[in-house]
């Protein structure tokens, strides 16, 4: 079955581009990212800048904004049987030249995963001032590493949301 990306969460005041491989199952069934209760991507963002963990996705869509943060997925769409990214097929990726024409200000582009990352330097090219890091994936699939190991590595995008504070 064709799944399709979410819309992206981006204006124009978005520095930090957080990017996924395609939504899930229930983050589609929603429309809202990481919706999945299993996934640790909220948690650990909020855990990051100190804030107060909500459930609610306005409240979180408050965070992303405060941090100057966006979300999108790599792929436009694609063929998968749930949400494992390891049963992807006939992907197509998203317009990743006409984004960064139109948001500009995006400097940092963070993986949400190895897959991710895979499929975007498979069928596009990075583009000029901005830096592209790989993160590991929050999702409950990600067992390798611990939540602790997890939020270890995510620092490094609230090390960027909150440098504007310093100013």
């Amino acid at each position: 079955m064709l799944k399709k990306a979410l819309q992206p969460l981006i204006d124009n005041s978005t520095i930090i581009l957080i990017m996924g491989t395609m939504a899930g199952e229930q983050s589609i069934a929603k429309q809202e990212y990481y919706a999945n209760k299993g996934n640790l991507f909220w948690k650990i963002l909020f855990s990051i800048f100190e804030e107060e963990f909500s459930a609610s996705y306005e409240d979180r869509k408050a965070l992303l904004a405060k941090y100057n943060i966006g979300l999108w997925n790599v792929l436009k769409s694609c063929k998968r049987e749930g949400s494992s990214d390891a049963t992807i097929t006939e992907e197509t990726i998203n317009d990743f030249e006409n984004l960064h024409k139109q948001f500009p200000n995006i400097k940092y582009v963070f993986f949400e995963s190895k897959a991710a990352a895979k499929y975007f330097y498979k069928h596009t090219v990075p583009q000029e001032g901005i830096t592209y890091t790989i993160l590991p994936s929050t999702s409950g699939l990600n067992a390798g590493l611990s939540k602790a190991e997890k939020i270890e590595q995510w620092k490094a995008v609230s090390q960027i949301g909150l440098s504007k504070y310093e100013d």
